[in-house]
């Protein structure tokens, strides 16, 4: 169906939308009209040097309108973007490249000195460069491409649009595999829940090789609305942003919340244009959370939770936000979700399980690794009755059900601690941590113990004034005797993130038990 495809969000707003701002850079803005022109130049350069429907083509470039306009002419001709986050490497750029066998790139000019020591495949023969300078031999430069008339490919709407690689912190990097039916899927559910519409503006911080960043983009092209871009992922600066375009949207991950509510209670803002905030990625600490209706008074607050394998999956509605702070909600439209006992059958109030997802938003697997695959998404026999043997997503993360059918992250169940005799999830401490007000980021993990099997470590950035011994006293007084961190590590400075703006939870903890041995 030809008005299935992501390219035809935003070719059909071409009808009614063709003068409107699609999309906003700091220094420059382009209508929908204008991106179409865009993408149809670079789709036009693709298909002069024979790239297919099927072929992957990376895009690594500044997030922005150029970054958007090279995924949206790789879907005009049927091929496959693969967007890796420009604070990646050039060794993770070409293991990709190598990984899906990618026949062209599209970067920018000042990553090529690095990517000529780079190993690139055989497969990797087209580069177009965005950029003036010097380029390789036999290389594209974009803005010399001519305007183009190029014939939109019709593929089907199962086939693999597009390829997001995770950020490989505990391996190698998996490509995820999302079809057109996921993306658009994806945004139409987002869309609905959120309320969104043309007259929408939403600041997009999170990159587009993170779903839910990806998700700011499609939903905004599915309604016809305005992306305003922020690549630098400042507080400060997004906020400035934020009001200065008028945002009536905001997304972020936990860290970015946890900067933006501190700076705003210390220098409250303005904010009139905005209606609504959202969050993903993991947990915002209690006490964020609590601040959170202050400092953006009047707006909406919707707690999400996803993954890539299965793109969005839950949230929890603003009018449920303040009885009900730190809840990731219930399934979206268009997704069907369930907590489920092991070997027993579906979670019930007050009980906990695996969240696993079915329905039209669950990806189509890892990219050349089946038995991954399989091990990730597979049938279900706690929900034979339901959905037969139609294959689910399994998180990895327990959840807790309670009375009203909502669900609470609890954590990944290969990351609970075992102390005691009692299991405890590294979330319930960081938590209990940053109810201090003496922490900014938190990370809980185990260490093996040979008298208690293994003891709790607390790895955690002491804001301005706090001490160690302050803290420690904190844990002592709100803490069960087994959750009291044996040992508290000291981050000198912001902790590392995920290219996704995650906290890079096995980089800290690795650091940390490095300075153990």
């Amino acid at each position: 169906m030809n008005g299935a495809t992501v390219y035809r969000l935003l070719a059909d707003n071409l009808a009614e939308h063709a003068d409107k701002t699609a999309l906003v850079d700091a220094a420059r803005s382009v209508t929908y009209a204008e991106l179409a022109a865009e993408a149809g130049r670079v789709a036009g350069w693709l298909l002069a040097r024979g790239v297919q429907p099927g072929d992957r083509v990376i895009v690594h470039l500044r997030k922005g309108i150029d970054e958007v306009a090279a995924m949206f002419a790789i879907w005009q001709i049927g091929a496959v973007a693969v967007n890796v986050n420009l604070q990646w490497t050039m060794a993770q750029l070409a293991y990709v490249a190598t990984d899906c066998r990618a026949s062209a790139a599209i970067l920018g000019r000042n990553v090529l000195g690095a990517l000529a020591g780079a190993d690139l495949p055989a497969t990797l023969a087209h580069l177009l460069v965005r950029g003036a300078g010097t380029v390789p031999p036999g290389a594209g430069l974009w803005d010399e491409l001519p305007a183009a008339t190029v014939p939109e490919a019709v593929p089907d709407t199962q086939a693999l649009a597009m390829i997001i690689y995770t950020s490989g912190s505990t391996g190698l990097p998996k490509g995820v595999m999302l079809s057109h039916s996921n993306i658009r899927n994806g945004a139409a559910a987002v869309a609905e829940y959120l309320g969104l519409g043309a007259d929408d503006r939403l600041l997009s911080v999170l990159p587009y090789s993170f779903d839910a960043g990806l998700n700011q983009l499609t939903t905004m092209m599915l309604t016809g609305g305005t992306v305003v871009h922020q690549p630098v992922s400042l507080a400060s600066e997004v906020m400035r942003m934020a009001r200065d375009q008028a945002v009536t949207g905001l997304a972020g991950v936990p860290p970015l919340w946890n900067q933006i509510v501190r700076l705003l209670r210390d220098a409250p803002m303005e904010l009139p244009a905005l209606r609504r905030i959202t969050n993903t990625g993991g947990k915002i600490p209690p006490d964020i959370l609590q601040s959170m209706p202050d400092v953006f008074p009047g707006v909406d607050i919707y707690l999400m939770y996803g993954l890539t394998e299965a793109f969005r999956s839950t949230y929890l509605p603003p009018a449920r936000f303040a009885r009900k702070m730190g809840s990731i909600g219930q399934g979206i439209p268009r997704a069907q979700v369930f907590v489920i006992k092991h070997g027993i059958g579906i979670a019930g109030p007050g009980e906990q399980g695996e969240l696993v997802h079915a329905g039209p938003l669950v990806s189509l697997g890892y990219w050349e690794r089946p038995d991954l695959t399989a091990q990730k998404i597979r049938p279900c026999p706690e929900l034979a009755h339901l959905i037969g043997d139609t294959p689910v997503v399994w998180s990895g993360d327990l959840v807790r059900v309670d009375d009203e059918g909502d669900y609470w992250f609890i954590g990944r169940m290969d990351d609970m601690i075992k102390t005691l005799g009692f299991r405890l999830s590294p979330t319930e401490v960081e938590d209990l941590v940053s109810q201090s007000g003496l922490a900014g980021d938190v990370v809980a993990f185990a260490v093996e113990d040979e008298e208690h099997g293994q003891v709790v470590h607390v790895a955690a950035f002491l804001l301005p004034g706090a001490t160690e011994a302050a803290l420690m006293t904190h844990c002592r007084k709100t803490m069960a005797h087994y959750m009291v961190p044996r040992r508290l590590h000291s981050w000198p400075g912001a902790m590392p993130r995920t290219a996704s703006g995650k906290l890079d939870r096995p980089a800290i903890i690795a650091a940390c038990k490095a300075g153990l041995s």
